[in-house]
């Protein structure tokens, strides 16, 4: 099946720029789920665009639709700049090139195909998923893009190739750092985990447990408030009610079993309270997912670290679960799961919550396109 081209048919949709997918880490599910999710949610997925190799979707979309036996190929359209996603063809997977100046040390397709081998790390891999990312937030902080949604990368590949940043968060906080002047302190980011039940938000992401416990301070603990109360704002059309987690075991019990819930996290709830922030704390974090579970009670938990935040929301299911890049000038959103390298190439992969990223991004976009 060639490779289509496909002329630019802008009545086709009314958003005024397309959504660029990374396809992550191509030796995982990466582009499995991109294709499915084209297929899947076609007119969700109207107006998105797949930056990266045309010939690597190509033959992902064929070996879905003929080795796993899952219907015909969807037809991969390659496309000349990223505007004409937005009239690309339902049905079909567009995919603009990676281009070259974003790719002057990556390996051409052709080598880049022959090392591919799903399920095993590959630093031509890592460094190719990277380049993609790099690319789309560069267009995204040029307005070429409204958006990005990130399928998942792997960790070690990105380490093998050289690449500095431990992850998607870290590396978008840099280049829009570098975008605007400024340094990565001046540029704080937080990550939230979302699904229908429950959302989370990070004071610390990718560290060691033993620092994430020193990054519990005062300005952490308040700037983590302020950009959930920021973001969330907006996504909501309200304030959030904030719940914040505590870091001892019943939020240490009055000091008894810690006191960093006195000396930082208290203290810094009521500065945020001070400044018209909802949040309500520090609460024992053994029950706090429990209360805001359902966004009854609570529209978001802050949690103190990675695990504390993440399991809960893991546990209820990460098909529906969408990881939410906080306190960048663009919007980014990304699955909640990894490159699941050991069903790659099985075709069992679930594209749910890459469906669920694009919806999210959606919906992030609204106050911008109201």
């Amino acid at each position: 099946m060639p490779i289509m081209s496909h002329p630019v048919s802008p009545e086709r949709s009314s958003q005024r720029l397309p959504i660029a997918i990374t396809p992550g880490d191509v030796c995982g599910i990466g582009p499995e789920i991109v294709i499915k999710a084209f297929r899947d949610a076609p007119e969700l997925m109207q107006g998105c665009f797949v930056v990266g190799d045309a010939a690597l979707m190509q033959r992902s979309a064929q070996w879905l639709g003929t080795v796993a036996g899952q219907g015909s190929a969807l037809p991969v359209v390659q496309l000349s700049h990223a505007q004409e996603a937005l009239g690309a063809p339902v049905h079909s997977v567009p995919v603009l090139q990676l281009p070259r100046e974003a790719a002057t040390d990556a390996p051409p397709a052709t080598e880049l195909l022959a090392q591919l081998h799903r399920g095993q790390v590959s630093q031509a891999a890592g460094f190719f998923s990277f380049q993609c990312v790099q690319w789309a937030a560069r267009a995204a902080l040029r307005a070429e893009v409204a958006a990005l949604v990130t399928a998942p990368i792997h960790k070690e590949a990105w380490s093998a190739a050289g690449v500095s940043y431990p992850g998607h968060t870290e590396l978008l906080q840099a280049e829009v750092a570098a975008h605007l002047g400024k340094t990565v302190a001046d540029v704080p980011v937080r990550m939230m985990l979302a699904n229908d039940e429950l959302r989370t938000v990070l004071v610390s992401i990718h560290v060691s447990l033993r620092q994430a416990l020193a990054a519990v301070t005062f300005d952490n603990v308040l700037q983590t408030l302020r950009t959930t109360h920021t973001s969330l704002s907006a996504l909501l059309g309200r304030a959030p009610r904030i719940a914040v987690a505590g870091l001892n075991p019943h939020a240490g019990e009055g000091g008894l079993f810690g006191s960093e819930e006195i000396d930082t996290i208290n203290p810094a709830i009521a500065a945020a309270r001070s400044e018209g922030i909802d949040c309500h704390g520090a609460l024992p974090p053994d029950t706090v997912f429990m209360q805001a579970r359902g966004l009854a009670r609570f529209d978001v938990v802050v949690a103190m670290y990675h695990d504390q935040g993440l399991i809960p929301v893991k546990y209820l299911g990460v098909d529906k679960g969408v990881n939410v890049t906080l306190g960048l000038p663009l919007v980014r959103t990304s699955p909640d799961h990894g490159t699941a390298f050991d069903i790659a190439g099985q075709g069992v992969a679930d594209a749910s919550s890459l469906i669920e990223s694009v919806r999210q991004a959606r919906l992030l976009l609204e106050p911008v396109n109201r």
